[in-house]
């Protein structure tokens, strides 16, 4: 006797890389940067705050003044300031 397959579910499946910072200028508009700094996504939070960790002075370069963190679409904390 053969048990049928278990039913989808109705949630997709999360991305594999589901953690990501929205880049935000001083008034709290996204911005939008170029090269190997942009659309970056991590497999956890601490990848993720690892990241901006070290990269926060060259993100403050291209014109990023803070940065709020998201897991998929839920907003996790922020912004965060990029200066001291």
């Amino acid at each position: 006797m053969s048990v049928p397959d278990q039913p989808l579910t109705f949630r997709p499946a999360p991305p594999e890389h589901p953690w990501w910072w929205r880049l935000e200028d001083g008034a709290g508009t996204e911005v939008t940067i170029s090269g190997e700094l942009a659309g970056q996504r991590f497999a956890s939070q601490a990848d993720a705050e690892s990241w901006v960790g070290e990269t926060w002075s060259e993100l403050a370069a291209q014109g990023v003044d803070a940065v709020t963190l998201f897991d998929v679409d839920r907003e996790i904390y922020g912004p965060m300031s990029l200066h001291p």
